[in-house]
């Protein structure tokens, strides 16, 4: 990915705005202390907060997923519904499929936050490439309704999942 357009937002996260359909936003990481001597006792890493104003719609939903290792989740497209997408424990490869049908991989872990906006009507899969599972934490613009037919399943038939150790035979 070519890096050279991002901007600062409030100073505190970089945005690639050079990519036109989806978002790729390095979150604000901090070391937090412990209260007694000062020792690094872990960190802390913002994926939101309504004043950054870098979502164009606040959340409506806020969920947890998990992908087994090696296994795909997708490839499917939400019609209606933004996502913003960060992994929290393991390691995954985001497959974003543009409306030029131009795969793009992005790598997204716990150890290098980031945020990544796939918009409404552009198709995703997550592939996890870890050895154990991997969650990621998804902030919706709308909110998931049972029986609202918001999600369409779809095939990247011409994407090579084969560079990829995976669990499913059918891709």
């Amino acid at each position: 990915m070519n890096f050279n357009h991002k901007l600062k937002i409030n100073a505190y996260f970089n945005i690639d705005y050079s990519l036109t359909e989806f978002k790729i936003i390095e979150l604000e990481n901090h070391i937090t202390k412990d209260i007694h001597d000062g020792h690094q006792n872990g960190d802390l890493t913002v994926i939101w907060r309504d004043w950054d104003e870098i979502l164009k719609n606040h959340p409506k939903m806020i969920y947890l997923t998990s992908v087994n290792p090696g296994e795909i989740k997708g490839p499917h497209m939400h019609l209606k519904r933004t996502s913003y997408f960060t992994c929290i424990e393991g390691s995954i490869i985001l497959i974003i499929r543009d409306s030029d049908g131009i795969h793009h991989e992005i790598e997204c872990n716990s150890e290098k936050p980031r945020l990544i906006c796939v918009p409404n009507n552009i198709a995703s899969a997550h592939i996890n490439v870890d050895e154990k599972t991997s969650k990621v934490l998804v902030l919706a613009d709308v909110a998931w309704k049972p029986n609202d037919n918001e999600m369409v399943n779809v095939e990247f038939d011409d994407y090579d999942w084969t560079k990829f150790n995976l669990n499913v035979n059918s891709n």
